[in-house]
């Protein structure tokens, strides 16, 4: 039998093509649809659960007793997902994020009350609803795993930080745990003043001046280098460029990587930025250069060269100042603070190869705040 002309396989292919596409969207659609009835639901049963232990005597017990009771029935008629558990844990997130409390959601109860109209009226013509529950609006389009990771955040800034950022970065649940534990919040929170630490808890990490980019420290540990004695600037960059995708997590929001080792000339002798990245959300050129040991104030200014490069010879006339970051074991803030200028697009971040102290940055934090300081280098 002979074989289909090379047009016509080309054809079949564009057309599996499609057909996969529409597959996966369909899923997709289909997945977003299901964690947003099983949101509704988890948020409606709270309410019940709520709303009965105020009618109750004794809540405590009473409430407990009856809770055994109900999950016992529902586990027996549906099966998994309504163990006493997760019915506590529904009856978190009820009161977790009710409205007005905290202002994180939309008010459910308008969108289940308006479900049920429709609802009724549709059996009253003999039709049946498309959906057994509203779209709730407002709800950050997270999974119900995430949210119970969330209400175990008992600080209300830090733990809207974090529903912003999962929804605005796609986090999956790993991705979650891993920027929490990291102290995500505190290291950004120490890198700001007063005044724009709170836009993190209501806009989450926005990128609107250079040193927004900045986290101290960069958490690193998924290099693996806190095995080894020993390693170079080398085997640092080497371990960053092999994990190119972790990294990029870890800078933030907007980073192309561009290239390694990137050479420039000055009257014959030739000098390497050790990595160049470009923040599309400034439309600038970050310079990142890499140091083991303590800095010093000669890392500083031959970072400031590379950026007079880079806005001299590189950027073009309608991109912004090139930012230059040194990322250094140790650092002193009093020597950056002497060595730049007060307005520098030029700053140092240490790096850690293992997860910060979550604990100790928290008291840090604390600290800070209590000490009223000004912004910081």
């Amino acid at each position: 039998m002979a074989s289909k002309p090379a047009a016509a396989r080309g054809t079949d292919l564009q057309m599996l093509r499609q057909i996969r596409s529409l597959v996966v969207s369909a899923r997709r659609a289909a997945a977003r649809q299901i964690n947003t009835v099983q949101l509704a639901l988890n948020f409606e049963i709270g309410r019940c659960i709520v709303q009965h232990e105020q009618g109750g005597e004794d809540r405590a017990a009473y409430g407990l007793a009856t809770l055994q009771r109900v999950s016992a029935a529902l586990s027996t008629e549906f099966g998994r997902g309504f163990s006493l558990t997760n019915l506590k844990l529904c009856r978190s997130f009820y009161l977790r994020y009710r409205p007005p409390i905290g202002q994180t959601v939309s008010d459910l109860s308008v969108a289940a009350a308006s479900t049920r109209r429709r609802q009724l009226t549709a059996a009253q013509k003999g039709q049946t609803p498309s959906d057994l529950f509203a779209a709730p609006a407002g709800l950050p389009g997270l999974s119900w795993s995430h949210f119970v990771f969330l209400m175990r955040i008992e600080d209300d800034n830090e733990r809207r930080f974090y529903e912003l950022e999962s929804q605005s970065q796609q986090w999956s649940l790993a991705e979650l745990r891993r920027q929490f534990d990291a102290a995500l919040f505190e290291r950004l929170a120490l890198s700001r003043n007063k005044a724009r630490v709170k836009a993190l808890a209501s806009k989450g990490h926005q990128i609107e001046h250079p040193l927004d980019l900045i986290k101290d420290p960069l958490v690193l540990e998924f290099l693996g280098l806190e095995e080894r004695a020993e390693y170079s600037e080398n085997d640092l960059e080497t371990a960053i460029i092999d994990r190119l995708g972790q990294f990029l997590l870890e800078l933030g929001k907007g980073f192309l990587f561009e290239a390694r080792q990137k050479r420039f000339s000055i009257d014959g002798e030739h000098f390497y930025v050790d990595l160049v990245f470009y923040n599309r959300l400034l439309r600038c050129y970050v310079l990142v250069d890499l140091k083991l040991g303590k800095l010093s104030h000669q890392d500083l200014g031959q970072m400031q060269m590379y950026v007079n490069h880079y806005d001299r010879h590189v950027k073009l006339p309608d991109e912004a100042p090139t930012v230059g970051i040194v990322l250094c074991k140790m650092k002193s803030d009093a020597v950056v603070r002497i060595t730049l200028p007060k307005h520098s697009n030029i700053t140092a971040a240490r790096y850690l190869t293992h997860l910060p102290d979550k604990d100790a940055l928290k008291q840090q934090l604390l600290r800070w705040a209590d000490e009223s300081l000004g912004p910081r280098a």
